[in-house]
């Protein structure tokens, strides 16, 4: 089934599948993607415009494994906006290392205290909702990001300020799929 995008809904796409991320906290590690993975997206989100008359304009964080997506779509005649804002969590001295060399206290430690806690001495979930509701879509439509970001994004549109806890973070985007915002309050 076609994805469906509402007049002013924005599509939310997550990256595809980094190569290495298995078993390790990524957050602004700058993982690559098969180039293949990244052009098929870029497929559906160009049959996505087609279909719902879009401006061919895409937003994506600068991270490769959005940018790629991005890089296709510009090839293909489509004006590609790189920006900071949508850059995934930074989880500081924890990026790019594996769950297991982390321990299961210093994760504990961020999950009693999920909202205010900088795990890794990165970003707190506080500090990045802040850096989601301060997004602003420019007249965006089409985005390409990251899982933990569109997540955030998505219980906001939800439950507006209130945080959620470490047992209320809800389920991520797979890879390569699409969350549609339809209003934004």
């Amino acid at each position: 089934m076609a994805l469906a995008l509402p007049p002013e809904g924005i599509a939310f796409f997550r990256h595809p599948q980094a190569k290495g991320a298995a078993g390790r906290c990524i957050g602004r590690t700058d993982l690559p993607v098969d180039p293949r993975r990244a052009r098929r997206l870029a497929h559906r989100i160009r049959a996505l415009a087609r279909r719902a008359r879009l401006p061919r304009i895409v937003f994506t964080s600068p991270l490769r494994r959005c940018a790629d997506v991005g890089r296709w779509l510009r090839s293909w005649g489509f004006e590609h906006r790189i920006d900071a804002l949508l850059l995934e969590a930074d989880f500081g001295n924890w990026d790019g290392r594996p769950w297991s060399a982390i321990g299961a206290e210093a994760v504990d430690a961020w999950c009693a205290d999920f909202a205010a806690h900088a795990p890794g001495g990165g970003e707190s979930l506080g500090t990045l909702a802040q850096r989601v509701a301060a997004w602003n879509p420019d007249g965006a439509r089409l985005v390409v990001g990251h899982a933990g970001w569109i997540t955030l994004r998505r219980w906001q549109a939800e439950h507006g300020e209130h945080l959620p806890s470490a047992t209320e973070w809800p389920a991520t985007l797979a890879c390569a799929t699409a969350w549609v915002e339809t209003t934004r309050a």
